[in-house]
């Protein structure tokens, strides 16, 4: 999207819906109170949203339930239709769409242009996936019956998604639930709902029937969470940090709730010494600064093979360094606002840490640090009032500072060198984390014999975004349980059923 756009944030304005979405209507909380969200780029307030209590929470799951055996008996096509229907909207609204993800979370306007195609495509994949959900049906081995297998939806969702993706973690979590025959209740993050909320609307144009969906906004996460507590609440899907996720799945196995968590990575980006030093640059710069680096599959910890690590910081920081910092939506801006203060001062330690442990600046940093690029000036934030931290480039950081053990979160990029293959792995997957790797070799041969050994959910090679709708997305160890997208991103919204017959 670019500035020529007829949308602009006073038109927008007026379109922002900021209330409960409850029953198929805009509602005030039951206690009236509100909440602000701040445009990351200034502090300013954008709008102020309702916030849920407990009495909505149960006011949505009342609503679910009831709807739930409707909605599961609707014909798996004309659940299909709805979904199209949706993501129709989505692409027809894409303009709005991306104009408010970066107000209200602050990134640059080409960053949440590629959210809004991403998130768009989750409607359209499980559309598809919704008239072909599997079952079984064989002879049982001892030749005495037959075993049927049905996929029959779990029944009422509860979704929690996150700020940085603010769009597709909701529309990968609905479309599938949608898909399965459950109805699903959505509690967005508190600092960025107004995304969510206007999905709502589109949704309901596009023929969403009442109590299906419900949309909490909250700025108490617990009122929603608090759900958790009631077994009519079958199912918990949670996108944001290792912490809070391992929390709620302790609260759902009170009443074994079926869980997924997409939680925290820490992704390493392996350059073997065969690698295309073109597509590792390109590969980087995508892994790293997509998002402005606020990604659980931001790539944090670059392992670049000696005979390769000049050129390739050489080129890396060329990259970074054309990533003008700026407000998200003023042209030529590649690097926006983080999306909350806290994130900033987060980032600032990090790089502390990794300075006093022995590390360089090449580019980036922050005050007595701040390093300019060949010479060229240091890039400073634009407004002091907004939430900014430059792309920042580290060198010769050893493997104790936080910065390799911690999520990053943030457009920092750290690069050290190996000699050895099996140190690299060893060191790649020196982590309790196990999102995504990233690798990067012309020998297809080793690419999968490396891939098999790098512990994570994912592996992309040769390419820095690997996200699909049609592949599963998810992680091993303390990434997080299930898989969202690809064939299996709707069986985590069924139960196996089995029906034994007699011979």
């Amino acid at each position: 999207m670019a500035n020529s756009s007829s949308v602009n944030r006073e038109t927008l304005q007026t379109q922002l819906s900021t209330q409960l979405f409850l029953g198929g209507t805009f509602c005030d909380a039951s206690d009236g109170e509100t909440f602000e969200v701040r445009d990351p780029a200034d502090d300013s307030v954008i709008a102020r949203v309702a916030s849920a209590t407990e009495a909505d929470a149960e006011t949505a799951l009342d609503l679910a339930v009831k709807k739930q055996k409707e909605w599961e008996n609707t014909a798996p096509r004309d659940r299909a239709e709805l979904l199209r229907r949706c993501w129709e909207a989505v692409m027809a609204h894409a303009d709005e769409l991306t104009l408010l993800q970066t107000w209200e979370m602050g990134r640059a306007l080409p960053d949440s242009a590629g959210e809004v195609t991403y998130g768009a495509e989750y409607f359209r994949w499980f559309s598809e996936e919704a008239t072909r959900m599997r079952g079984d049906f064989r002879r049982a081995p001892a030749g005495n019956g037959r075993i049927v297998v049905q996929r029959r939806p779990v029944g009422p969702v509860l979704a929690i998604t996150p700020w940085n993706f603010p769009l597709a973690m909701a529309t990968r979590k609905i479309g599938p639930a949608l898909a399965a025959g459950c109805t699903i209740i959505v509690k967005p993050a508190s600092k960025t709902p107004l995304t969510m909320l206007y999905l709502a609307k589109l949704m309901k144009d596009a023929g969403l029937p009442d109590g299906v969906l419900s949309i909490l906004p909250t700025a108490r996460s617990s009122r929603i969470s608090a759900l958790l507590a009631d077994p009519r609440l079958r199912k918990l899907t949670f996108t944001g940090s290792t912490e809070v996720g391992q929390k709620l799945a302790a609260q759902a196995a009170e009443h074994s709730v079926k869980v997924s968590l997409e939680l925290g990575g820490n992704a390493p980006f392996v350059v073997l010494e065969d690698a295309d030093i073109d597509k590792a640059v390109t590969g980087a710069l995508q892994a790293k600064m997509r998002n402005g680096g606020q990604a659980c599959t931001a790539a944090n910890r670059f392992y670049v093979h000696e005979s390769l690590a000049e050129e390739f910081i050489d080129r890396l920081g060329d990259g970074m360094a054309e990533y003008r910092m700026g407000a998200g939506w003023n042209e030529g801006v590649k690097l926006g606002p983080l999306a909350q203060p806290q994130q900033v001062e987060t980032v600032r330690e990090l790089v502390d840490d990794a300075i006093a442990a022995g590390g360089s600046v090449l580019l980036g940093g922050e005050g007595e640090i701040a390093t300019g690029w060949k010479g060229q000036d240091a890039d400073v934030a634009p407004n002091e009032s907004g939430y900014y931290y430059p792309a920042t480039l580290l060198v010769n950081v050893p493997d104790c500072a936080r910065v390799h053990r911690e999520e990053i979160f943030g457009p920092v990029a750290v690069v050290n060198t190996f000699t050895d293959e099996a140190d690299a792995i060893s060191r790649a997957n020196d982590t309790e984390y196990g999102l995504v790797s990233y690798l990067f070799t012309q020998d297809l041969n080793r690419a999968l014999d490396v891939a098999e050994q790098l512990e994570s959910g994912m592996v992309a090679v040769n390419r820095g975004v690997l996200s699909d709708p049609a592949a599963p997305f998810g992680g091993v160890k303390e990434s997080g349980l299930g898989r969202e997208g690809g064939f299996e991103g709707i069986d985590e919204y069924t139960e196996p059923i089995y029906i034994g017959l007699e011979a």
